[in-house]
């Protein structure tokens, strides 16, 4: 019978995909590559600006941002921390909450049409004093662009379930 790291089996040649790996298999320094990449859409930045509010014309007035030292709209630096997030679900899935993002730089803007891409590597580890079926991970996460140039770095602190606890485990997943 296959076994595979991505998916349980939940009856003979049933499988369902899982997401997250489990908090007892992760271990300071390791490294994750997140993939698929996402590439960034003005339709994107532009529904960004709306849901968020943020009227700043960089983000969404061409003709303003020309006359920038960008010459373009920048995509919003919110939207790059969620995107670069998001893309870590598949590694960090087991979540039970966030705890924090610290230390966030943006030392490169992000235009529309940059493809990006994420890189996490577990820093510390440790249960949680008050909740024993839980642990802490605290990561850095980078993301880069199609060229390489770093546009976010970040630590986040994660509160996670452990094997066997969480609603992944009754719901069946």
């Amino acid at each position: 019978m296959p076994q595979f790291a991505s998916h349980r089996e939940v009856a003979p040649n049933v499988y369902r995909e899982k997401i997250g790996i489990d908090f007892e298999d992760f271990e300071p320094g390791m490294l994750f590559q997140h993939r698929p990449g996402r590439t960034i859409y003005q339709a994107d930045n532009a529904r960004h600006t709306l849901e968020s509010l943020n009227g700043a014309m960089l983000h969404f007035d061409e003709e303003y941002a020309r006359h920038t030292e960008w010459e373009r709209p920048l995509v919003v630096s919110t939207y790059t921390l969620e995107v670069v997030t998001g893309m870590t679900t598949r590694t960090f899935g087991r979540v039970a909450a966030n705890l924090g993002w610290d230390k966030v730089t943006l030392p490169h803007p992000v235009f529309h049409g940059d493809t990006l891409y994420a890189t996490s590597r577990i820093l510390g580890k440790r249960d949680s004093k008050s909740r024993p079926t839980q642990g802490i991970l605290q990561i850095e996460t980078e993301g880069a662009n199609q060229d390489g140039k770093l546009v976010i770095r970040f630590e986040r602190t994660i509160l996670m379930y452990k094997r066997g606890h969480g609603p992944y485990d009754a719901a069946g997943y």
